[in-house]
């Protein structure tokens, strides 16, 4: 394998990297914080981003950050999520077995939500996954679910995160309910050249490996072949390193990276 041929204790990019390995730009460090913010203040977020630019990467990152000792985090992410199962998936993770109506079910969270509050001082933060994937009902009982108090306090931070589409349909008149109870809407976009570079030389230190094997110019390719997506770098950085092992190429330089993309990725 690659990892033998270029000194590597481990595989450089891979999506099992610890959030204290992680390469962290200054978008993703500002994500972070705002995420954060809106745990402490119980905020409704929706955070957008194109396919592969490290969404759920950076929500690994901030759940790694939230003191567990204030916060409890449960997370969802399920393309076919339905109010009840919604509801279902959260009490589960709260060591309940949910009432089998939605109502039922939604009173049930609220109050385990408020001894959650009351005897632990845990302050719950809620995150949707793959939220560009919920159909209108399901979109529709967040707002519903976010209705706590007469409205006068917010029974939980819930983060809904999902891909561009998301933004683009909260944005329709259809949808004006639920875009208004919004308190924060942030979008992750892509890596630059120099964040691309950067990146590639972080996993590269994190595999163990204390050259610098991509050459500038093979940089430059594959930022071109990714526009900076994180999942692609991955990839492509992946297929590189497999074609350089297999013809003893300890640099791999732009040439290689165009037969490679064409040769595998095209």
């Amino acid at each position: 394998m690659f990892e033998q041929f270029y000194g590597f204790g481990r595989p450089p990019f891979t999506r099992d990297i610890s959030t204290e390995q992680l390469y962290k730009s200054t978008m993703m460090e500002e994500m972070v914080g705002r995420l954060l913010y809106a745990a402490e203040r119980q905020l409704f977020t929706v955070v957008t981003g194109d396919c592969g630019v490290g969404k759920t990467t950076m929500l690994r990152c901030f759940i790694s950050h939230l003191n567990t000792s204030r916060f409890s985090a449960l997370y969802l992410a399920d393309s076919k999520l339905t109010p009840r199962h919604f509801y279902k998936g959260l009490l589960e993770q709260l060591g309940c077995e949910a009432k089998f109506y939605r109502g039922d079910a939604k009173r049930q969270l609220h109050k385990e939500i408020e001894l959650m509050r009351q005897i632990h001082d845990l302050l719950p933060v809620v995150i949707v996954d793959e939220a560009h994937l919920l159909d209108k009902e399901m979109l529709e009982e967040v707002r519903f679910l976010l209705n706590f108090k007469m409205d006068s306090q917010s029974p939980m931070a819930l983060i809904l995160v999902g891909q561009s589409e998301l933004w683009d349909r909260l944005k329709l008149q259809s949808y004006a309910a639920i875009r208004q109870r919004i308190d924060l809407q942030c979008k992750l976009g892509y890596y630059d050249r120099s964040q691309v570079g950067e990146y590639v030389n972080r996993h590269l230190e994190y595999a163990g490996s204390d050259n610098e094997i991509f050459s500038d110019a093979a940089v430059d390719e594959i930022y071109r072949f990714s526009s900076g997506a994180a999942r692609l770098i991955n990839k492509l950085c992946t297929h590189c390193l497999l074609y350089g092992a297999q013809n003893g190429k300890k640099i791999i330089d732009d040439h290689m990276v165009k037969l490679v993309i064409q040769g595998e990725l095209a």
